[in-house]
């Protein structure tokens, strides 16, 4: 069966799988997402406690590591005073100890980080696969009218990019909280432990580093905003450049096309530069402040060491302590920023997964098909009724009614926009009705398994649909389970047997992604051979003609024709002369079936069918 086509709108530009590093993006509501987030992890709770426990021991054991060596190193100058003043010699013994325990505990310390990365990385991939499998399911529950009004670039940034992000983000930042937040409070312990006086010292620059780059971050934000939306008037430029390069070339648009890129390049660059140069800036201003700390430290170290209130050793300590408590502040202004992308990927996710999903089926449906497959439905249908609006405000399709009966074919003709397509989209239940109620052989539709129904349905559209693959897997898309025979005999009773085997490599041939290495004529009669493998009790065929040459034309129409035989058959008509042996024909006029009849009854009636009749056969 073709795949169905809709006109959807285009959504806002930057959301296609062209995006490079995106600057932070924030949250629209950061503390409600981050607890769905939570609650979604809820299932891997107990690895997550483990791994946080894992971090902060870890993390313990190696912010420990410099006050134990500092007895080492205490125990060396102690012992090298021994020696020149001839009291004594150095403790190697004591010495071998102490690193044998540092050894110990850094090997613990590294054992328990790389258990916790490998947790860690679990979980993260863990939840993304579930968001990309509930999203996936998702899809496949939501209503049509939902895609209508979003682009598909915004559904797949939605899978890809934000899912990505989230993951990313999820990896890099769940660990470094734990070991940040942990280093941040046992620094200034370990610190207090040695000095009170150096500790304040010490201390007292963080608000400082913090002031300055909270001002950074506050001035590069601005840019960081405007850098977004410039990279998606790039993204989105070049994505419709590409996708329609061939009317931009016919209509000579390169140069107007390569100034409009390189207007949105250059306020790109200008905004990115001066972000990227804003939040550069942050690691300097850091280490310069904390060099100024680290000043204050060794020069009130070496007064206190010299006063005997402190040892070497000591003071070898909290300088790495000091050197080292600045990097988990830094951490942790990152982890923020990051929590900001992933509040605001998960957002965009959740919002998605909590979108209205079309009406649940049926609890007890009418079972249409046997154990094997096979069904007793003759194609009869009843339209009673009939109320339908895409939106409630606008209702296009008024008090429809029509008993058709099985094998019948029928044409549904009218000017664009009458509602010939909603027709055919309600046959399939691909919308709800606004009132009333669609049956076939007397089984209302909503009494039926949605999968069930559409399985009675064969669609030949007038966008060919073909995916990357064999035409022999093409074929058979029709119906999984068919034999190579079978798909040979659809292939030979639509007409395209001869022309398949005429190519190179036969039934094996591989159509490209953008079906571009077959004609449009052989790409219908391919989906043609593919409603015949289906053999479905009702046909919907949207004209397909209109587009190939005469030929072509006469060798669709032949097997259009045969697929029609003994089946119930809906023919949404655009060339009046090609439906003149229709059983009946329906004419549509702003939602409303204005005309019914054969085609020779209507031309008696002289009415709005004569009219678009007469108006076609003059233009020919």
């Amino acid at each position: 069966m073709s795949k169905e086509t809709t006109t959807r709108p285009m959504g806002r530009r930057g959301h296609g799988p062209m995006g490079g590093g995106r600057p932070v993006v924030k949250a629209k509501d950061f503390s409600g997402t981050m607890k769905k987030l939570i609650r979604f992890m809820k299932p891997y709770y107990p690895v997550i406690i483990l791994a946080v426990l894992f971090a902060a021991v870890g993390q313990i054991l190696a912010i420990l590591g410099p006050k134990i060596l500092g007895k080492a190193t205490t125990e060396l100058a102690e012992g090298f005073m021994r020696i020149v003043y001839n009291t004594g010699t150095i403790d190697f013994d004591y010495i071998l100890k102490i690193i044998l325990i540092l050894v110990g505990m850094y090997i613990i310390s590294g054992i328990l980080s790389y258990i916790m990365s490998i947790m860690m990385a679990t979980i993260t991939q863990k939840t993304a696969y579930k968001l990309r499998k509930d999203i996936s399911e998702k899809i496949d529950r939501m209503p049509f009218k939902y895609f209508d009004s979003t682009s598909h670039g915004d559904v797949l940034s939605r899978i890809t990019n934000d899912v990505d992000t989230l993951q990313m983000s999820m990896s890099q930042s769940l660990s470094q909280i734990v070991t940040s937040v942990v280093s941040i409070i046992g620094y200034p312990i370990m610190m207090l432990t040695i000095s009170w006086q150096m500790t304040l010292m010490a201390l007292c620059i963080v608000p400082l580093s913090l002031l300055m780059v909270s001002q950074v971050v506050k001035r590069s934000q601005k840019y960081f905003k405007r850098q977004q939306q410039y990279l998606s008037d790039v993204n989105g430029h070049v994505e419709e450049m590409y996708s329609g390069h061939i009317v931009m070339k016919a209509f000579n648009g390169e140069e107007r096309s390569v100034e409009e890129f390189n207007e949105h390049n250059d306020h790109l660059y200008e905004t990115a530069w001066k972000s990227q140069f804003l939040s550069g800036l942050m690691m300097p201003i850091t280490q310069f402040v904390g060099n100024l700390g680290y000043v204050g430290v060794c020069l009130l170290g070496g007064w206190l060491a010299a006063a005997g209130s402190v040892t070497i050793g000591d003071i070898q300590a909290f300088i790495q302590y000091v050197r080292s408590f600045n990097q988990p502040i830094s951490q942790l202004a990152q982890v923020m920023n990051m929590l900001q992308s992933t509040a605001a990927a998960a957002e965009r996710v959740f919002e998605f997964l909590e979108e209205e999903e079309q009406l649940p089926e049926t609890e007890n449906p009418v079972e249409v098909f046997d154990e094997n497959g096979n069904t007793q439905i003759k194609g009869q249908v009843t339209f009673e009724n009939v109320h339908f609006g895409y939106t409630d405000d606008k209702i296009i399709i008024n008090d429809f009614s029509m008993y058709i009966k099985p094998g019948k074919k029928i044409a549904i003709v009218g000017p664009t926009g009458a509602g010939k397509t909603t027709i055919v989209k309600l046959l399939m239940r691909f919308y709800e009705l606004n009132s009333g109620a669609i049956y076939i052989d007397g089984i209302k539709t909503t009494d039926m398994r949605r999968s069930d129904l559409r399985a009675l349905f064969g669609m030949v559209l007038q966008d060919a649909w073909l995916f990357n693959g064999t035409i022999m897997e093409n074929l058979r898309y029709g119906r999984l389970d068919a034999t190579d025979e079978e798909v040979m005999r659809a292939a030979d009773a639509a007409y395209v047997d001869h022309f398949i085997r005429t190519l190179d490599h036969g039934y094996d041939t591989v159509i490209n992604e953008e079906s571009s290495n077959i004609s449009q004529g052989q790409k219908q009669l391919l989906t043609i051979a593919r409603a015949f493998l289906a053999d479905p009790k009702i046909l919907i065929l949207d004209e397909a003609t209109s587009s190939v040459d005469t030929r072509t034309e006469v060798l669709i129409q032949k097997g259009m024709e045969k697929l029609m035989e003994n089946r119930t058959s809906f023919v949404i008509a655009h060339r009046l002369s090609t439906i003149r042996d229709a059983d009946l024909i329906l004419v549509m006029k702003d939602g409303d079936i204005v005309e019914a009849g054969n085609h020779e009854e209507l031309m008696k009636a002289d009415g709005f069918y004569t009219k678009l009749y007469n108006s076609q056969f003059e233009e020919e």
